[in-house]
């Protein structure tokens, strides 16, 4: 099993962000055939929810809890996203793309990004409070990936129909781990 490095994370050019927004759209009418490269990996990450400055990632957190993880799964396998050391943490050997979900474009685009919260991390609030603060922290990171896709021509969609408990059991993850969403990323389909 391998980690992957990712390149140096490229922070300037893009669309502008007016442009972009008005660009921003749920597809999911996605190329199996085109995969993303390692550099638009790296950026992808990096914005959604990458470091920007010192203690600081692109997206906030309640707090700054921070306590949102990204498993990211392509073909070779699921990876957990290190944004300290821009790396991907190989967890599975195993292409389990298909496994986060039942719409039928799902397990052929090239990158599934399943969004993992620590509740344990979000300390003195209450159930219904670690709730909304770990929902809020996921859509923040959510929106980064949107924009970042209708920047660089991606398309992408967020899923909450995704089998969560059974995915849990699957990556070992403890009581305190759920996940809140997984987003799909890709090229879209050729329009003819």
């Amino acid at each position: 099993m391998q980690n992957i490095s990712l390149p140096e994370v490229v922070r300037t050019g893009g669309m502008p962000l007016m442009e972009a927004i008005s660009l921003r759209r749920s597809g999911r009418d996605i190329d199996p055939s085109k995969d993303i490269d390692l550099q638009t990996l790296s950026n992808l990450l990096w914005a959604a929810f990458g470091i920007n400055r010192t203690k600081g990632r692109t997206a906030p957190s309640s707090h700054n809890r921070q306590e949102i993880e990204l498993y990211v799964c392509l073909k070779s396998g699921v990876y957990r996203y290190n944004p300290v050391e821009n790396l991907l943490e190989i967890l599975f050997e195993k292409d389990m793309r298909a496994e986060t979900g039942s719409q039928p474009f799902v397990g052929e685009a090239p990158v599934e990004i399943a969004l993992v919260s620590d509740t344990t991390k979000i300390t003195g609030k209450t159930p219904q409070g670690v709730i909304e603060s770990t929902y809020a922290d996921t859509g923040f990171i959510c929106q980064n990936i949107y924009l970042f896709c209708a920047s660089e021509g991606l398309s992408t969609v967020a899923r909450a129909l995704v089998p969560k408990e059974e995915l849990a059991a699957k990556w070992n993850l403890h009581p305190g781990q759920i996940i809140t969403l997984v987003q799909t990323v890709g090229y879209p389909l050729p329009r003819g």
